[in-house]
């Protein structure tokens, strides 16, 4: 009797512990809540649990690098498609894609991209790695006034190696009336045309690697005269540059037709990057190391058909870094063009009274 009679007691003790710590649980169940707030009269929300997706991924990829006296190059690989499906629970989306181009043959050069996005009402968050293989060719070069660079043109080069890892996180003001899912997750579907300003935060870390060497004997044997020199600025070893930015843009949805809808957004960002790197002068102990503000960009186009059950659709995303001083400059343009076909499934249970 006196052990029951004391268990009562601490339970009661306990009590104002436990409606404190239940408040607290009932604060975080509202927080999250609110990440996926609309208002309905803008946005119908997603009647299904699950879908099911088949996407087909086209992805390019150009690199440019320039010198202080004028001289530059570009490099780009092929452009491949990639297609594989993909699974959905709510905001979770995992797939799988393969290169249709060489669905049969080995990863010989070694290229490893992933590309992960998280789009809620009311915040978005990108991750992206991407590395490189030796599939690059030279698209276009200017080695100055004079000489004949029209044999480069198209020319494989496996002497560069690029890396890019970065994450960018933005905030959607006009969260509760404009859909970023639903342009770019299928989601949801937007029912109003709307717009909202996006902020957001990024940090990313990029990785030039050149043979120098192996450029200016590909750029002797392909230019006329043969006898042209690269600028110093070219002729290094690595390059390695981080930057944390700070960005601003705006997004608008367009429903020009009932279950159709066009979205345009852009965002412009404002870059602190610092770099190392190795150049050819040996006597330089540390190379060159500078401290740098540019502007980068990004870009997202899409054009989504969702009746709530099915849904197609085409979206476009490009990343643009900048990274420019008198004596040598990088600029890297990278994204995708998705084609998807979708199907959702599982309908929630505050929807079911109303299927037909």
């Amino acid at each position: 009797m006196h052990r029951i009679l004391a268990l009562l007691i601490l339970a009661f003790s306990l009590l104002p512990i436990m409606a404190e710590g239940h408040d607290e649980l009932n604060k975080v169940r509202r927080i999250v809540r609110g990440f996926s707030e609309i208002d309905t009269n803008y946005i119908e929300p997603q009647h299904y649990n699950y879908t099911v997706m088949v996407q087909g991924t086209y992805t390019y990829d150009i690199y440019k690098l320039s010198g202080y006296a004028g001289q530059s190059v570009t490099f780009a690989p092929d452009r491949i498609m990639k297609i594989g499906p993909y699974f959905g629970w709510r905001w979770f989306f995992l797939g799988y894609t393969f290169d249709l181009k060489n669905i049969s043959l080995s990863n010989n050069g070694k290229k490893h991209e992933f590309d992960f996005s998280i789009y809620s009402s009311q915040i978005g968050v990108d991750l992206f790695y991407r590395r490189t293989g030796s599939d690059y060719k030279i698209r276009n070069a200017d080695m100055g006034s004079g000489i004949d660079v029209s044999r480069l043109e198209g020319v494989p080069f496996d002497g560069i190696k690029v890396g890019i890892t970065g994450a960018n996180l933005y905030y959607i003001f006009n969260h509760k009336r404009f859909s970023y899912p639903a342009a770019f997750a299928q989601s949801t579907c937007q029912k109003i045309s709307c717009g909202s300003w996006i902020a957001g935060v990024g940090y990313t870390n990029n990785s030039i690697e050149l043979n120098y060497d192996k450029l200016q004997e590909t750029v002797s044997n392909y230019s006329s005269p043969s006898t042209i020199k690269l600028d110093s600025g070219l002729m290094f070893n690595a390059v390695r540059y981080y930057d944390i930015s700070i960005s601003g843009g705006y997004a608008y949805n367009w429903v020009f037709a009932k279950n159709w809808l066009f979205c345009a957004s852009g965002a412009l960002a404002l870059a602190y990057k610092h770099s190392q790197g190795d150049t050819y002068d040996e006597n330089e102990k540390h190379g060159f190391d500078f401290n740098n503000v540019n502007v980068d960009g990004i870009g997202r186009f899409g054009a989504v058909y969702n009746n709530t059950r099915w849904y197609t659709g085409a979206s476009v995303i490009i990343h643009s870094y900048n990274y420019r001083k008198p004596r040598f400059a990088a600029n890297n343009v990278f994204g995708s063009m998705n084609i998807y076909v979708g199907y959702n499934f599982g309908l929630k249970k505050r929807y079911r009274k109303n299927r037909k």
